[in-house]
């Protein structure tokens, strides 16, 4: 019996390999592209989506989770929103569908990755990254837009870049591959929302690239609909002394999974990752990391600050690895909970694996509820119970925006977001 008669597909499944069928006629590629997507798709119905008992996704059982897929909806249509950022050039991606017209900031290029599919040269990048790469698969079997961004090198914008993704209902599947040049500045917002109440299926894929001296701040603000399935990915590699300080914010969607996978490919590299996962409701939100330091003296330090209510779980699996050679390399991890309903969970799995000699790695994870004598203290001072659990919980989060301090509008807009899903929650 082979893998294909062994494994009766579920709806989601059976969902996602007919919308494919649906579409082949009209997806965009050439024969190369066209033959990976054939690849994917037949991986997608023999293998199924990956269960619990895959290791990557031991505490995100999709198969389970994921219990159907909206048809994709050619009508569906989403309203044009403000940027984040007033002053922002925004990169206007709506219902999968991007936009690429108006003026850009010198340095920067931008070409829509529909062209990239029909002259074959997005063929290689649609490969999935092993086995257990599920969004990968579905993303590479049914994209149909994205951009494609480059900044060349020396360029330094003085204001955000937002890839603005909107989606009203449906299906989306989008990719963006960003190279940075050498010495490039710049701050990129890869922002998803939804603006209608309807079910949504998204998948998303960023692959940048860093060369040598890039310092770049890449933010994910992901505010899907409370029906919405969102499932993310990215992907980045760092040159020689080239920084990347990468911001996951996560507040909205039923079903989350963002994914982010780096290495470090040039000496004196530097990433930061600081998240912050807001989860309310039933949703189920997992972040799940890995990090090659492959060259010497390179560094990295993540933290990670959830804050659960209601009956929802969250994720956050955490992988550094460190390669024989990579000696120097300084890593940490940390993963900090706020747990404030009895129903409310979060599994946290941070993991080292160290194959040089000479470094300094740690990692830890805390759970804990709101403290009492902070909470009394408020009180005592005429601040309502509810008021002062919010500020708390505000508090717990705020110090991940502060980092960036310099760029004050972003701040801002950030702290308003915050602010305005703790005021629905707590």
């Amino acid at each position: 019996m082979n893998m294909q008669q062994a494994i009766k597909m579920t709806a989601a499944e059976t969902a996602l390999v007919d919308a494919y069928t649906a579409q082949i006629g009209d997806l965009p590629g050439d024969g190369s592209v066209l033959s990976v997507r054939d690849t994917l798709v037949h991986e997608l119905k023999t293998a199924g989506l990956p269960t619990r008992r895959v290791e990557s996704w031991h505490y995100t059982d999709l198969r389970t989770l994921l219990r159907a897929v909206p048809a994709a909806d050619p009508t569906a249509f989403a309203d044009r929103v403000d940027a984040l950022v007033p002053g922002s050039t925004v990169l206007s991606v709506r219902n999968g569908q991007a936009e690429v017209k108006g003026s850009l900031p010198d340095g920067v290029t931008v070409r829509s990755y529909v062209d990239s599919l029909l002259d074959g040269s997005a063929a290689a990048g649609l490969a999935v990254l092993g086995f257990d790469d599920a969004i990968g698969r579905i993303n590479g079997g049914l994209v149909r837009g994205g951009l494609e961004i480059d900044v060349a090198a020396e360029t330094a914008l003085e204001d955000p870049l937002e890839i603005q993704l909107v989606q009203s209902l449906g299906q989306a599947h989008t990719r963006f591959p960003v190279a940075f040049g050498a010495n490039t500045k710049a701050t990129v917002i890869e922002r998803h929302l939804s603006t209608d109440a309807g079910e949504s299926f998204v998948s998303s894929v960023s692959d940048v690239t860093l060369a040598e001296g890039a310092d770049i701040i890449w933010i994910i603000l992901q505010q899907q609909g409370i029906s919405d399935t969102h499932l993310g990915q990215l992907r980045f590699d760092l040159g020689k002394n080239a920084k990347l300080h990468l911001f996951v914010i996560n507040a909205g969607g039923k079903l989350v999974r963002q994914e982010i996978h780096g290495k470090t490919s040039g000496e004196g590299a530097d990433f930061k990752l600081r998240g912050i996962n807001l989860l309310g409701g039933e949703s189920h939100t997992d972040v799940t990391f890995t990090l090659g330091h492959n060259v010497p003296h390179t560094t990295s330090t993540e933290v990670i600050r959830n804050v659960v209510f209601d009956r929802a779980k969250g994720v956050f699996q955490g992988k550094i690895l460190v390669a024989k050679d990579a000696q120097k390399t300084d890593a940490k991890m940390a993963c900090n909970t706020l747990l404030l309903s009895d129903d409310a969970d979060l599994s946290a799995k941070p993991e080292l694996e160290i194959f040089a000699d000479d470094v300094q790695c740690g990692h830890g994870a805390t759970v804990t509820d709101i403290d009492h004598t902070q909470l009394f203290y408020l009180m005592a001072r005429g601040v309502p119970e509810n008021k002062a659990r919010g500020m708390l919980v505000n508090a717990f989060v705020a110090e991940i925006v502060e980092e960036l301090e310099e760029h004050e509008a972003l701040v801002e807009a950030l702290e308003d977001v915050i602010s305005t899903w703790l005021e629905k929650h707590a």
